[in-house]
């Protein structure tokens, strides 16, 4: 597929993961993942308590419980539990990945990530990026145009 062509399948995807981000419960932060293998969703996921865990993110100071999932944690398990393989896939997510959802991203096989938004920490990107997965910034600016 031309680059140009690719550009477009990744803004779409994108900007469907952010919409997808909106399912959140969370009030600091609404992230959203989507896994894409042969231009077809496999997998989405947004940062949410675990499955029988109340709908609340945050206690009444603010901080995120420890136990909340990342988007992409949570489109990686949702992945794991049904007949597809998330192995050359492309992870799409509105925020960079940290180093804990790095991790995961290597072992679920995914080889490219497009993210949106940058996050202060990089070691996530840095992991990502030093065993060969393709890492591609689309900022929310670059995804208005057409």
């Amino acid at each position: 597929m031309n680059s140009e062509k690719q550009l477009q399948f990744d803004k779409s995807y994108l900007k469907v993961a952010g919409i997808w981000a909106e399912n959140s419960y969370c009030n600091r932060r609404k992230v959203g993942a989507l896994i894409v293998k042969d231009r077809m969703i496999i997998s989405d996921g947004y940062n949410g308590t675990p499955s029988g865990f109340p709908n609340i993110c945050e206690d009444e100071n603010g901080i995120t419980y420890p136990y909340v999932l990342h988007a992409e944690a949570n489109a990686i398990t949702k992945v794991a539990k049904s007949n597809n393989s998330s192995v050359g896939a492309t992870l799409y997510v509105t925020a960079a990945p940290c180093m804990e959802c790095a991790k995961l991203i290597i072992q679920a096989g995914i080889t490219r990530v497009v993210y949106r938004d940058a996050y202060h920490l990089t070691d996530g990107l840095e992991l990502l990026k030093r065993v060969g997965i393709e890492v591609l910034q689309i900022d929310a600016e670059a995804l208005s145009e057409k």
